[in-house]
């Protein structure tokens, strides 16, 4: 069951940007749709990352032959090349994730998967506004809108994760993370980790301040 959750996280997640909004167009969704929704994500993003490393060769190549060879020109465009070669190895393993993600799911609960997918999907669509609210309060100077997408989203999908569909708060946590490992910059699951458990935490605090009203007078 965990390894379909873990996939059905997975495909949500990039598919979320592909599939309409409205959780009754969710629910007539079947896995194939899903899983060509985030394939498609991924091959997107490649291509989009390949662009941008032709682009820094481009720019380097043009240092050099614009430049008198001077040391900081070499280094500068040694730098574009190292960050090329980075986008590279970026696109070539969002490639390698659509071809295993058909795989992966051939070896798990196809039903399980589509439907957690599905279930964290119409949660999002049904309850962003509360979210998006929750998530701005215990973010310092910064708001959910203005977040990388997909850092966004993995925040969402977790939200949903532990309020709506009961799944523990560290294996929500734990979940989120890996995938920001996999799709987010250098930094991002540092950053997902700590919203997420100012998350937690404030959910704590409401609760121990609405049992403590709740509870009879001494």
């Amino acid at each position: 069951m965990m390894q379909a959750r873990r996939i059905a996280r997975e495909l949500a997640l990039l598919g979320m940007s592909q599939l309409p909004d409205r959780p009754e167009k969710l629910q007539q969704q079947d896995l194939d749709t899903l899983l060509q929704a985030a394939v498609q994500t991924l091959t997107l993003e490649a291509r989009d990352t390949l662009e941008s490393a032709a682009a820094e060769l481009q720019r380097s190549d043009e240092r050099l032959v614009a430049s008198d060879i001077q040391a900081t020109d070499v280094q500068g465009a040694r730098t574009m090349v190292q960050d090329a070669i980075a986008l590279t190895q970026t696109a070539i393993n969002r490639l390698g994730m659509a071809l295993e993600l058909p795989e992966f799911i051939q070896l798990t609960n196809r039903k399980a998967v589509r439907n957690f997918a599905l279930e964290l999907l119409t949660n999002v669509a049904q309850q962003i506004d509360t979210i998006d609210e929750q998530l701005d309060q215990v973010m310092i100077a910064w708001q959910v809108k203005r977040l990388a997408r997909i850092d966004r989203d993995i925040l969402r999908l977790a939200i949903v994760d532990i309020q709506y569909l009961g799944t523990p708060d560290r294996v929500a946590i734990n979940e989120a993370v890996e995938l920001s490992k996999r799709y987010s910059g250098d930094e991002g699951h540092r950053f997902i980790n700590g919203v997420l458990r100012r998350v937690v935490n404030a959910n704590a605090r409401s609760s121990r301040m609405a049992a403590a009203d709740t509870s009879p007078s001494a």
